[in-house]
């Protein structure tokens, strides 16, 4: 009789060793709430691309259209996105003169620069979003990475952008600048042994606006 005491207090000790409270982790670990991510189209109409070339004693510059794109937020924050460039659209507007400006807007579309014949489009895809925590209201507030595509050839660009963005919308901007000859466009180029006063600079610009799903009201994304 004695023992039994002894064998319920071996049990229930044993009992309380293997029991685990099956809610204890459920209730230390915080809810996570999860935000979508929001695939917005680029207004094409209200988006433009403005490119500029300078050559030895001058520049020319125009515009070129945009075929399709989208960009993605999220919440209030750029996360990505693409653009495609209809490279057929290209147009001269420093050039008053008709025979003059054709002239050389067939040039731009030749072999010698784009062959838009073969390569009617080039692309633009995000790899890459750094955010700027400190940038000032009008100023840059990312650093865009990604892969741009021209005469079919790819090659990866950094360049800082001005974004901003709404629950519906959004608008970014920035001057990127290009270098020609990485994608096979060496007419004049200074690596060609040209004269000179022949020189056509390596280095393009493209002053870039995009607008996707835009709004009448936005604000900087911080």
């Amino acid at each position: 009789m004695k023992k039994y005491p002894v064998l319920l207090g071996a049990l229930s000790l044993a009992a309380l060793l293997s029991f685990t409270p099956a809610t204890k982790n459920v209730a230390d670990k915080p809810a996570v709430t999860a935000v979508a991510a929001a695939n917005l189209k680029v207004n094409t109409q209200a988006s433009t691309m403005k490119w500029n070339a300078k050559k030895v004693g001058g520049e020319h510059y125009g515009k070129i259209n945009l075929a399709d794109g989208a960009l993605q937020v999220n919440g209030n924050k750029l996360a990505g996105g693409n653009f495609t460039i209809d490279m057929r659209s290209i147009v001269v507007e420093d050039i008053t003169r008709a025979e003059s400006n054709k002239k050389l807007t067939d040039h731009l579309k030749s072999d010698d620069f784009f062959s838009v014949e073969n390569h009617p489009t080039a692309t633009f895809t995000i790899t890459k979003v750094g955010r700027l925590t400190k940038a000032k209201a009008g100023e840059p507030n990312y650093n865009v990475t990604g892969n741009l595509t021209i005469k079919g050839i790819t090659n990866q660009i950094t360049f800082p952008a001005t974004v901003k963005v709404t629950g519906k919308s959004v608008e970014a901007t920035a001057l990127i600048e290009v270098d020609r000859t990485k994608y096979d466009i060496k007419y004049r180029s200074g690596m060609m042994g040209t004269a000179a006063d022949k020189i056509i600079y390596d280095n393009f610009t493209i002053d870039l606006k995009l607008v996707a799903d835009a709004g009448v009201n936005t604000a900087e994304s911080k």
